[in-house]
C-alpha cells in the first residue's frame, strides 16, 4: 500500500484533490488508518485516477464522471455521451468566438471614437405580446401624435387598460425621408373588439432582439439608431423585421421632441448571419 502523500507525488494529484475525490466517492482509499486517519492507496488504482482526470479534462462534471465510472457502459453508450459532449464544446467555442468578435468591435469603436460609445447593445428574447394598435403612413415620425390620440381615446372608451410600456413599430426596411409606415401600440391583455382603425392582434415572440437605451430627447435619438445599426452590422447580424421604439419614460408633455428626461429602448429583431 502507498500512503496518500506518496500516491499524490506519484500521480501528481494534490492531497487535497485526492481527499475530495474520496468524499465524492470517485476514488476511495483501500484503507484508512483508524487512529491516524491516514489514507492508503494501491498502484492498481492509478488507472481509475487517470480515467477520472481524462474525463475531467473533457469537461465532464464530477457527478457525470461518477455515473460513468459506476456503469459498465457499452461502446455505443460511451460514444453517445462523448458525441453530446462534443456538441456542447462546439457550441461553447462558437459562443466564445462570437464574444471575441464583439470585443474586437468594441476595441475598433474605441479607436475610432477615442472613447466608449454611450450606447450598449444587448440581445434579448422577447415574448409574444398582445397589442392594440393603429397603423398608418405618416409624413415623419414626429407627426404620429394623432394616431396616439386616436388609440388612447378608443381604449379609454372601451375601458381597456394597457399593461406595459407603449411603443411604435416602424415597418419600413430603411429610413425614408418622407411617408413612414408606422403602428402605434399599447400592450393589452384579454379579448376586445377591434374598431375600424384600432386593431387588436398578437406580435409573435422574437428569439433575438438587439436592444439599446436612449436617455434623452427624441431630437437626438438618431444617434442611438446609428449606434445600434452599426453594432448589428459589425457583429454579423441581419435585421429581420420591424423596429420597435419602446417609450420606457415618455416625455412629460405628450409629443415633446426636446424633453431631456425621456428614456426610450430601441429594438431590432435580428438573426446571426451564416
Amino acid at each position: 500500500m502507498i500512503r496518500i502523500g506518496d500516491f499524490s507525488k506519484l500521480s501528481r494529484v494534490t492531497i487535497k484533490t485526492l481527499r475530495f475525490y474520496d468524499e465524492q466517492g470517485l476514488l476511495k482509499p483501500v484503507r484508512v488508518d483508524p487512529f491516524s486517519g491516514y489514507r492508503y492507496y494501491e498502484y492498481d488504482q492509478l488507472p481509475r485516477l487517470h480515467r477520472i482526470l481524462a474525463l475531467k479534462d473533457l469537461g465532464f462534471s464530477l457527478q457525470e464522471i461518477g455515473r460513468l465510472l459506476e456503469r459498465n457502459l457499452s461502446a455505443e453508450q460511451l460514444r453517445g455521451m462523448l458525441t453530446l459532449r462534443q456538441e456542447e464544446i462546439r457550441r461553447k467555442v462558437q459562443a466564445e468566438g462570437e464574444r471575441l468578435e464583439r470585443v474586437d468591435l468594441w476595441l475598433r469603436q474605441i479607436e475610432q471614437e477615442e472613447g466608449m460609445s454611450q450606447y450598449d447593445v444587448v440581445i434579448k428574447q422577447i415574448e409574444a405580446m398582445q397589442v392594440a394598435g393603429v397603423r398608418e403612413v405618416v409624413p415623419t415620425p414626429p407627426e404620429q401624435g394623432g394616431l396616439w390620440d386616436e388609440l388612447e381615446s378608443y381604449l379609454a372608451k372601451n375601458r381597456v387598460r394597457p399593461v406595459g410600456a407603449c411603443f411604435t413599430l416602424y415597418y419600413d426596411e430603411d429610413h425614408p425621408e418622407r411617408n413612414w409606415d408606422v403602428e402605434v401600440c399599447e400592450p393589452v391583455q384579454g379579448t376586445f373588439p377591434s374598431g375600424a382603425r384600432v386593431q387588436f392582434h398578437t406580435l409573435p415572440a422574437v428569439e433575438a432582439m438587439a436592444c439599446s437605451i436612449h436617455a434623452g430627447s427624441f431630437a437626438t435619438i438618431g444617434e442611438a439608431y446609428n449606434a445600434i445599426l452599426k453594432w448589428i452590422d459589425g457583429n454579423g447580424f441581419t435585421v429581420t423585421g420591424p423596429c420597435r421604439e419602446v417609450y420606457l419614460k415618455p416625455p412629460h408633455k405628450a409629443g415633446d421632441q426636446n424633453d431631456p428626461g425621456t428614456v426610450t429602448e430601441i429594438q431590432f429583431p435580428v438573426r446571426k448571419n451564416e
